[in-house]
């Protein structure tokens, strides 16, 4: 006889690509993060960090059809990940770019690593130069690219960095897109593992920071919906959708 815990979930979640007008059409990871959070159906909630909801909306994504489901028990924990700290966006684009160095392309791996470089000296510039384990992460990616180091702390000596708080969120931005694309689509048979690990890294940074986060914290009162109408979500084909239309939709 089949017996479940109480603390197990009766339904999970069954995640698809792109953005979804309802529930019954399916729902991508942030969508459903928006429901258990008790807001609006939105890949945009306020319950959880931009930054952080934007690399979670790409692992989503880029993640294959097969693997999608395994993010599902993420969702919960980036409820209530939220605040002002001005780390959280660049913690997580070097999160994302360090995982992703060693394995990118080589058009990529020059982009990554100036992205490495320019979020160490703004959090340097903040106050906030990186700490033992992030500097073991980033010597590690150089390392694995040794090349593209060199190219990029010559690209830096010579550049101007952003310095106006927008510019500095527009390049976090495209170093997580170029991150998570790299990861994506590097010749690797683990890249949906190696994406869930990262988007798993980016949670873990940010309750360093927020403290952990939890559909306790984070909800606002979830309405009275019917919980196996919302999750749901039953796909009609097993397609892969065009990466490259789902971000022109979906931007941060």
């Amino acid at each position: 006889m089949t017996t479940h815990t109480d603390d197990a979930p009766l339904i999970m979640p069954v995640l698809s690509a792109g953005k979804h007008r309802t529930p019954r059409s399916g729902g991508c990871f942030m969508e459903f993060a928006s429901y258990l959070a008790g807001e609006r159906w939105s890949d945009h909630p306020a319950c959880t960090h931009p930054a952080l909801a934007f690399l979670a909306r790409l692992t989503n994504d880029c993640t294959s059809d097969r693997n999608r489901s395994q993010l599902a028990e993420l969702i919960p924990s980036v409820i209530g990940l939220n605040g002002d700290d001005d780390r959280v966006e660049l913690l997580i684009a070097l999160r994302v770019a360090t995982a992703a160095l060693p394995i990118a392309s080589e058009e990529r791996q020059r982009a990554l690593a100036v992205g490495i470089l320019s979020c160490e000296w703004q959090l340097s510039r903040r106050g906030y130069p990186p700490g033992p384990e992030l500097r073991e992460r980033m010597r590690t990616a150089f390392d694995s690219a040794p090349l593209a180091g060199s190219w990029a702390r010559d690209f830096v000596a010579g550049s101007a960095l952003p310095t106006r708080e927008r510019a500095i969120s527009r390049m976090a931005e495209s170093i997580i897109r170029a991150g998570v694309l790299g990861i994506a689509q590097a010749c690797t048979a683990d890249a949906d593992a190696k994406l869930r690990d990262v988007l798993r890294g980016a949670i873990a940074d940010c309750a360093a920071l927020f403290g952990p986060g939890s559909v306790e914290n984070g909800v606002a009162g979830a309405g009275a919906l019917d919980l196996e109408e919302a999750v749901v979500a039953r796909r009609r084909n097993n397609a892969v959708p065009q990466r490259d239309r789902l971000f022109a939709l979906r931007r941060g």
